[in-house]
């Protein structure tokens, strides 16, 4: 049976609140998931919370109650509490109905099967959490392999992350590696290395991609260093018929990738 907590100064609750700073996150590997949606995307791809707050209001829910269950089943901890509780988790004046705690969960290189997709998402030195959580989703909704995250990038497991993600976190293999550590692996095998860049008159429409194709996204403010351009199989460029030189990270994401998914896919008729 879940347990009640209606304290502000409850050790747990000091604790979970802690977790939205990455120092904490990191001494603890735990991280903070909030909203019935993501947590039920969690849920169906076989991850589940140490520990589940929920409102009381919303106990009633199918999906609540399925999430409580499945957690007390697993071993973890579903706990009701108040909405003003609930706030000081998530860090939200209007706070979702439950939040999750979950361990965090990493994907090495040497794990993924570069084969079992024909698009791979590439970001380097990524810092906005924002367009993390949209590239994750991008990188569900064209079926990538996962996303590798190069160099210093925004943490994955942030709250403004994962919730940008809406859910994708859970869907799409993260993996954050050096350049150093990912070119050598990339080179071990197959794949086109396909950069996005501004200094090519190559329009990413007329180019040719060859599976599995890696996505190359620099920095939004920096683009991509030189070096790492010069290691690109196909640098390419979105065309811009505005003032404005550029498209924000994300979105030029997931334009290149359904231009990608489309040649590796054609359409059905």
């Amino acid at each position: 049976m879940p347990r009640e907590i209606t304290a502000y100064s409850n050790p747990l609750i000091k604790r979970v609140r802690a977790l939205r700073e990455k120092r904490h996150r990191r001494e603890e590997g735990l991280f903070l998931a909030e909203g019935l949606r993501i947590l039920t995307e969690a849920r169906e791809s076989g991850r589940l919370p140490e520990y589940l707050f929920f409102a009381r209001d919303s106990a009633g829910h199918p999906l609540v109650r399925a999430l409580i269950a499945d957690v007390e089943t697993a071993g973890g901890e579903a706990i009701e509490t108040v909405p003003d509780i609930l706030s000081k988790l998530s860090g939200k004046d209007n706070p979702q109905a439950v939040v999750g705690v979950f361990a965090e969960f990493a994907t090495s290189l040497e794990t993924l099967d570069r084969h079992s997709a024909a698009i791979w998402l590439v970001a380097e030195r990524l810092r906005d959490p924002g367009n993390l959580g949209t590239i994750l989703r991008t990188g569900d909704a064209v079926g990538a392999g996962g996303l590798i995250l190069v160099g210093e990038c925004v943490d994955p497991f942030s709250v403004e992350a994962v919730r940008a993600s809406m859910g994708a976190l859970f869907t799409v293999p993260i993996v954050q590696a050096g350049w150093a550590e990912f070119l050598p692996w990339l080179r071990a095998g197959p794949g086109q290395l396909v950069g996005l860049s501004l200094d090519t008159d190559q329009d990413y429409r007329a180019a040719t991609y060859h599976a599995p194709t890696f996505l190359l996204t620099g920095n939004e403010a920096q683009g991509m260093p030189a070096e790492y351009a010069a290691e690109c199989d196909l640098l390419v460029k979105i065309p811009m018929l505005g003032k404005a030189d550029s498209l924000n990270a994300a979105v030029a994401t997931a334009v290149m990738a359904y231009e990608v998914l489309a040649q590796a896919k054609p359409s059905p008729r």
